[in-house]
């Protein structure tokens, strides 16, 4: 719609030009400040400008209405702009809102160590890095998902070795001397009975079996961690090991001493990550000749830069923070544009039930499991309240108020706002083809309104993923079903003089409802 208006637009003016919308709906769907920046230029006045600009703009059939205000130009759209917009979107259902942006967009996002389930930490980066890309394919862009999987160093070693130890304890019924560092909770108890059933009670015996039993149990953990995703809908379009990778490190150190990005010192191989916005240089080569963290990440972005998309996207964990400066220095030495890298930071979420802060996982042993949550609320709660707020804010939310039935929970209020359009149409004993070319004549301003507001989802999209702030579509979505009920509960609908007309509008709502929602992982409900 909103392309479709600058079009118009641009045939009476040959000048650059934004379109806004105003607070008050009332003056009009849309305003642009064109005058003001057309003042310096033609020496006059901005309210001479916009005066003059609005009559040109008047004599165009998109508009009912242009007016001139102290300087701004107001814009409403005619009935029949409206009519002709709600059409083209019933009858192109599966188009709806899409674009064709031809982008090449790697995103990577969830990312979590191999070691353990889900948290709810993980959720949050998990949930907008999803719903980010179905965003992105929807709006044309050609975009693929990876997750990184963790699964070289130190952690999967500690993997094993809890494991082998929770098997010499509670299998073998040994005494052992637990290391200040290991991993805890029910899991690794499960692990250890399944790990028995599987090899017998010799795997717990000698520690020459800690590297098999680290490299099995990240493999189930690694399929753990896909169960958990696809619980709440999502799935990736590949796997990298980080592990693998390592095959590749020469190549990557190779590139950085070329470009003089690295040097020795004190036994230790450095990375100049200071010449590029670090607080420091970072070791990415110890004393002993292993190499740090900081050298997969290395690695990883050598082979992603390889393959030359046109933007990279991480999703990373606020705690993350520190290393966007050194990652980016890394790309820098590797001979890359680090600014096609971009960092989406996830802030940590806090839970309560009751008011009560939300217990620990007896089962995870020190944090919160994403599955219970998910078991108590549901996937599309969880996906909804995770996109309710910019990334970059921490997130804080009671359980309990996702059980309610009534419009205190956001995701119950959109679903009824679908649920209750359908009703109606059943209620009716019409479906949409049935009034798809209903000639919108005669409305009031209110129906006017729903309509215009049903159609901004294009640009509510747009929006969304260019500022990577997905919480605009939730917001949307909350204020379109709230749009609906007021009209719902002020219009009688079926068997009414404009049951028809009202029944066509009705339908744009539902479609942008049930689009929008689908776009953040969740299903349009037609019965409640």
């Amino acid at each position: 719609m909103k392309k479709k208006i600058l079009e118009a637009i641009s045939t009476q003016i040959e000048s650059e030009f934004v379109l806004e919308k105003p607070k008050d709906i009332t003056f009009g769907h849309y305003a642009t400040p064109v005058a003001f920046s057309l003042a310096k230029v033609y020496r006059k006045s901005p309210m001479i400008i916009a005066d003059e600009l609005s009559q040109k703009f008047q004599e165009l059939d998109i508009f009912e209405r242009v007016e001139s205000v102290k300087g701004y130009i107001n814009f409403k759209l005619s009935q029949e702009a409206l009519d002709i917009f709600a059409t083209e979107a019933l009858k192109s259902e599966n188009s709806f809102a899409k674009s064709n942006h031809v982008e090449k967009i790697l995103l990577e996002f969830v990312s979590a160590n191999p070691t353990g389930p889900l948290h709810i930490g993980h959720a949050r980066g998990a949930v907008i890095g999803d719903s980010l890309y179905r965003v992105a394919k929807h709006l044309g862009y050609d975009i693929v998902s990876e997750y990184y999987v963790n699964d070289a160093g130190n952690q999967i070693f500690l993997l094993g070795l809890s494991l082998f130890l929770a098997g010499k304890q509670n299998i073998l019924k040994q005494d052992i001397s637990w290391p200040n560092e290991y991993y805890k909770g029910e899991y690794i108890l499960d692990l250890a009975d399944e790990a028995h059933r599987e090899f017998g009670s010799e795997i717990f015996q000698d520690e020459s079996s800690i590297e098999k039993l680290s490299l099995w149990a990240k493999d189930k953990m690694l399929d753990l961690i896909k169960d958990n995703l696809k619980s709440i809908g999502i799935e990736f379009d590949s796997f990298v090991s980080e592990k693998e990778l390592y095959s590749k490190w020469q190549e990557s150190l190779d590139r950085l001493k070329k470009s003089g990005g690295v040097y020795e010192k004190e036994s230790k191989l450095w990375l100049k990550s200071s010449e590029f916005g670090d607080e420091k240089d970072r070791v990415i080569v110890r004393e002993d000749g292993t190499e740090t963290y900081l050298a997969g990440d290395i690695i990883y972005h050598n082979e992603k830069f390889k393959a030359d998309f046109d933007r990279y996207i991480n999703i990373w964990g606020a705690d993350h923070h520190g290393y966007i400066a050194r990652v980016k220095a890394a790309i820098k030495f590797l001979g890359y544009d680090e600014s096609k890298l971009e960092i989406i930071l996830a802030q940590m979420v806090s839970l309560l039930k009751g008011g009560e802060p939300y217990k620990m996982s007896k089962r995870a042993g020190n944090f919160i499991l994403m599955s219970e949550v998910v078991d108590e609320i549901g996937a599309d709660a969880l996906r909804f309240i995770f996109l309710s707020k910019k990334s970059d804010t921490h997130l804080e939310f009671d359980v309990d108020m996702f059980k309610n039935q009534d419009s205190s929970n956001p995701i119950y209020y959109i679903q009824y706002a679908h649920a209750r359009i359908n009703q109606l149409f059943e209620k009716s004993g019409k479906k949409v083809e049935d009034i798809i070319d209903i000639k919108l004549e005669d409305l009031e301003d209110e129906a006017k309104n729903l309509l215009f507001f049903s159609l901004l989802l294009p640009e509510v999209l747009e929006d969304a993923f260019n500022s990577r702030a997905l919480q605009k579509l939730t917001d949307y979505l909350k204020a379109l079903a709230s749009h609906l009920h007021k009209f719902y509960n002020a219009h009688k609908v079926v068997g009414s003089k404009d049951e028809d007309k009202y029944l066509k509008i009705l339908a744009v709502t539902a479609l942008s409802l049930r689009v929008g929602l689908k776009l953040i992982g969740i299903e349009a409900k037609y019965k409640m």
